[in-house]
């Protein structure tokens, strides 16, 4: 007699879902061969243009060499760098006054910080410069007097005021105007939650403007104000009609003298972007500090990072 068929007890075979076959294929790029036909135009047509530059006679290279370095082009780099230093230090100082007049709750601050920010941003960079070269010719003389006394000493205009004081006059009140809109728009991208939660725990405006306010208006200042530095370094040569002996001014001399014109201006092209290119990697890593905390993942390694992984993987292999 044939014994009960015993039932089974292996589970029933699952059969996967459409969507969980197309999640188990492999996940191919899309082909772009445009993409590599437009980079290697690109790459074709930056040879050629180097190939023209490199080969070009007039520019004479061996001129450009003999140049770069000389004491004339270093003095004028040196006067150039000191100037955009000072520039930027005043200007950003008496910026952050505006713009904390500016955002005071006092009408006659916030109205007098507008009309400075308005004329200054208004007027072209040349036109103050040479307003400010010839201010002489409203004001012959400046003294000092006490109130129902005699004066105290005078001085002509154009003995205080000389070319390079002039210069620096006029780029830190240029400066001042936008640097005040810099500093203005920072600490308005502060969430004013924070601000109400610090002075709900009792924090002073001071402390509260130097550790919760600047710290996150940093991230917001620093992309503008590093643009504001070179752009400053760079409209330093706008001085130059001022004779002042800047970088730009210095080459000048040199070619009215060698009518090589077009040797001296690569001279100094070269140093603005050699300064160009360090004040850059500067505002890199300036901008990299203030953003840490800012997003919960780890910030992207930096280009020296990338390089010593890169080359520890190719000596591992």
């Amino acid at each position: 007699m044939a014994s009960p068929a015993v039932p089974s007890t292996a589970p029933p075979v699952r059969r996967p879902t459409a969507a969980e076959s197309l999640a188990a294929l492999p996940i191919a790029p899309r082909r772009r061969p445009w993409r590599y036909v437009s980079g290697g135009l690109a790459l074709l047509a930056t040879g050629l243009l180097l190939r023209s530059l490199a080969g070009n006679p007039a520019f004479e290279w061996q001129v450009v060499g003999a140049y770069l370095t000389s004491s004339a082009i270093l003095r004028g780099l040196w006067l150039t760098l000191w100037l955009t230093a000072l520039v930027t230090v005043l200007g950003f100082a008496l910026g952050t006054g505006l713009a904390v007049a500016r955002l005071s709750g006092n009408p006659v601050l916030r109205s007098l910080s507008w009309g400075f920010v308005w004329i200054f941003r208004a007027t072209p960079l040349l036109v103050q410069l040479l307003f400010w070269f010839n201010i002489g010719a409203l004001y012959p003389r400046l003294a000092l007097s006490l109130p129902f006394g005699g004066e105290l000493f005078s001085v002509r205009t154009v003995d205080l005021l000389g070319p390079v004081l002039t210069a620096a006059i006029g780029l830190t009140l240029h400066e001042a105007a936008f640097a005040a809109e810099v500093v203005r728009s920072g600490v308005l991208s502060v969430d004013q939650g924070q601000l109400e939660a610090a002075a709900s725990l009792g924090l002073g405006r001071g402390r509260v403007l130097r550790r919760i306010v600047l710290p996150q208006a940093m991230r917001a200042i620093l992309p503008p104000a590093g643009n504001m530095l070179i752009g400053t370094l760079k409209g330093t040569s706008v001085i130059s009609v001022l004779a002042v002996h800047d970088l730009l001014f210095s080459a000048q001399l040199i070619y009215n003298r060698t009518y090589q014109v077009i040797p001296l201006l690569v001279v100094a092209t070269l140093w603005y972007v050699a300064v160009t290119s360090l004040l850059s990697v500067g505002q890199y890593y300036l901008e990299r500090h203030f953003a840490r905390g800012s997003t919960r993942a780890e910030l992207p390694p930096t280009p020296w990072q990338r390089a010593r992984a890169a080359l520890r993987r190719a000596g591992g292999r």
